[in-house]
């Protein structure tokens, strides 16, 4: 265990603070794919690749999902202007260089001959719609936070994207690299507003005609059982090597690990710590392990009687052994967190010491509250094995505190939208912090604005560490924003609005002919440059 421990850290914290300088360049990288000179792709490249994922996607806009599985279709179909790279450093995207003008200017500079799915080109103004439509309140975007900092938009020229802010935003790079700004075709953004007129949801159109300019264009979603991609031939950079892309929905973990087996699938995904052995003992199959930025957690509701009270969040806090769960239902592949913020994240306070595994002083915390012979709640979850689990062992700790917990499995995306509108007692979630910037790990999940679906699903609404996360948005200097972050996490701990159960790491099995597969800090499948073996 001391070991997994280690090796985690140590790999954890390689990766270097996010460059927030501007930087210039093509955004391509050379080919090592063995494609023609054209980007086709070429011999012993290509295939048909099948990943079988534990949940479907929610939706296929950019601007209206929130979540991991969304994020890992919608991450081929569009594109942003800048981009991180393995390193989680900032690099050029859609916008191929820009400058900061002042603290609260900047211009974006976009690549030369751009296309959309649909034929659309790539503009200023289609930035400019773009970024408009996520602060549009009629749209009410989950992604609107990204943006809160900007005050306008403007087309400079027909290539020049000009930023104001509100304020100067140290995270705003990082921001536009997040998958939530990507850039969508102005024909479908003029299509979705035209059936909202009519009565229609924001994102419906959208939904079924998603048209970016990333390497992969959309082909069909099948809801509940696979969404298919196929490679973008008329791809402004390098091309990607596979023909198609299947996404498709397997939700018990044994059976995703059978169709790897069988060779049905591929890639199975979220395979769990206890599977281990068995996919590295599997003939034609390997590990693949990767440390995360996240964070598995379990919330409470704020706004619920008894968790309105911070002596009972803290007393439920106490009561749970992270280690017990980290190895019962983790297998050890897991470090526990003291706070919200993972140690490679910018702003994380090694120093930050989170609320200690304490029965006793639970009990008498509980007391203290006036409910000394405990009560009853219930915890949510979805099918996600190890989610399920973790209900379990906490549902076994709070009885020795007195609580009754019952749990409740409910679908994904029922899951995501009763617990952004606020019906739960407790749920078990996770969050990762894509941009790798506190900005992004505590805004977004504790700010009083983020309320429901943004991420804020506790419903803490705290305001002297809003204060403070705002002071840390509008702070420019690395080390001021540091002293704040600090700041905030000591209150986080202290306010207790989740449980910060553990940090993990991703695991999935993947076929021996798939090559050049990945998946990032985030969770996000880099399939790109992957191909199947001949």
């Amino acid at each position: 265990m001391k070991t997994k421990k280690l090796l985690w850290l140590v790999s954890l914290l390689a990766m270097l603070t996010l460059a927030l300088t501007a930087c210039a360049g093509d955004g391509e990288s050379k080919d090592k794919s063995g494609k023609d000179e054209e980007g086709k792709a070429g011999k012993g490249s290509g295939g048909d690749l099948v990943i079988a994922t534990g949940a479907d996607i929610v939706g296929l806009s950019t601007h209206g999902t929130n979540d991991v599985p969304s994020s890992n279709v919608i991450e081929n179909i569009y594109e942003t202007l800048t981009k991180l790279d393995e390193n989680q450093k900032i690099q050029p995207g859609l916008a191929k260089e820009w400058k900061e003008v002042d603290k609260k200017t900047w211009e974006f500079y976009l690549q030369d001959g751009v296309k959309f799915h649909d034929g659309s080109e790539l503009t200023a103004e289609v930035v400019k719609k773009n970024y408009d439509r996520i602060l549009d309140e009629k749209v009410a975007s989950p992604r609107a936070f990204l943006l809160e900092a900007v005050e306008s938009v403007e087309a400079k020229d027909e290539k020049t994207v000009v930023i104001k802010l509100k304020y100067p935003y140290a995270p705003l790079l990082a921001n536009l690299a997040h998958s939530g700004t990507g850039i969508m075709s102005p024909k479908v953004i003029e299509a979705d507003y035209k059936q909202m007129e009519d009565g229609g949801k924001a994102d419906e159109y959208i939904n079924k005609n998603p048209s970016g300019t990333g390497p992969f264009k959309f082909k069909e979603w099948t809801p509940g059982e696979k969404v298919v991609l196929t490679r973008n031939d008329d791809y402004w950079g390098e091309k990607a090597k596979l023909d198609t892309v299947t996404f498709k929905v397997v939700s018990e973990q044994s059976s995703r690990i059978a169709e790897l087996e069988t060779g049905v699938s591929h890639i199975a995904d979220q395979i769990g710590p206890n599977n281990i052995s068995r996919v590295e003992k599997m003939d034609g199959a390997n590990l693949e392990q990767e440390p995360s930025v996240s964070l598995s957690y379990v919330g409470f509701n704020l706004k619920k009687e008894p968790f309105n009270d911070k002596r009972v969040r803290q007393a439920i806090s106490m009561a749970i052994n992270k280690e017990e769960i980290i190895d019962g239902v983790y297998n050890g592949v897991a470090i526990p967190a003291k706070g919200p913020l993972a140690p490679p994240v910018f702003g994380y306070d090694e120093n930050v010491k989170g609320l200690e595994y304490n029965v006793e002083k639970a009990k008498e915390l509980l007391k203290e509250a006036g409910y000394e012979d405990g009560f009853k709640t219930t915890i949510w979850t979805n099918d996600q094995e190890q989610r399920v689990d973790t209900a379990v062992t906490i549902q076994s700790q709070l009885k020795e505190i007195g609580i009754d917990v019952k749990i409740e499995e409910l679908e994904w995306g029922a899951y995501l939208e009763r617990t952004a509108n606020g019906d739960h007692d407790m749920y078990v979630l996770g969050w990762s912090d894509v941009t790798s910037d506190a900005d992004y790990g505590l805004y977004p999940l504790f700010h009083s604005s983020a309320v429901g679906d943004p991420g804020n699903r506790s419903f803490l609404e705290d305001k002297e560490l809003d204060k403070v996360l705002d002071d840390a948005r509008h702070e420019t200097d690395p080390e001021a924003r540091k002293k704040l972050y600090s700041k905030a996490q000591e209150m986080l701990v202290d306010l207790a609005p989740m449980i910060y159960i553990l940090h993990q790491e991703y695991l999935l099995g993947v076929s021996d002919s798939v090559k050049d597969f990945s998946i990032d800090a985030n969770g996000i499948y880099q399939i790109k440059q992957a191909y199947i073996a001949e």
